[in-house]
């Protein structure tokens, strides 16, 4: 694995990370919100990560093979980010003025507890990352410093 793709990783999973934790607040934001520009309560959005694409052409292949080489890039990225289909809670409500006939309000199918704990995880993760990216980078600083 080259120099610049051990960064490369690390920042992938930095970046991917940090995004889950927008996500997570952004949840917890429309926590309560009943109404959206599409109609009913607000949706909890989930990230959904993947590998990073590796190049695979034939001609790449190639090249490593000759060039005995490891040049893969590994790390992660975003494939998109859904929304929760599991309906909300009903709340007894009629003064809400998102009230069906009966009284009821479909409240956002957002569990503050879970994003609590989905932001941890991803704080934790992106301060896993950001460790291995500084060790990374003190290892070649030493290197360097070996032919001084």
């Amino acid at each position: 694995m080259g120099f610049l793709n051990t960064l490369d990783v690390c920042a992938s999973g930095m970046t991917a990370q940090w995004l889950r934790m927008d996500v997570a607040a952004e949840n917890i934001t429309n926590a309560d919100t009943t109404r959206t520009e599409g109609g009913g309560p607000y949706r909890r959005k989930m990230v959904v990560f993947e590998p990073k694409a590796q190049e695979n052409s034939f001609k790449k292949h190639m090249h490593r093979e000759i060039l005995r080489q490891q040049d893969r890039t590994g790390g992660v990225q975003v494939a998109e980010i859904v929304e929760d289909e599991r309906p909300g809670e009903l709340v007894y409500d009629p003064t809400h003025p998102d009230a069906n006939a009966d009284g009821y309000v479909e409240m956002p199918n957002v569990d503050l507890l879970k994003e609590t704990v989905d932001t941890m995880a991803a704080s934790r993760a992106y301060d896993a990352s950001l460790t291995a990216f500084n060790v990374f980078k003190t290892m070649a600083s030493r290197a360097l410093d070996i032919g001084k």
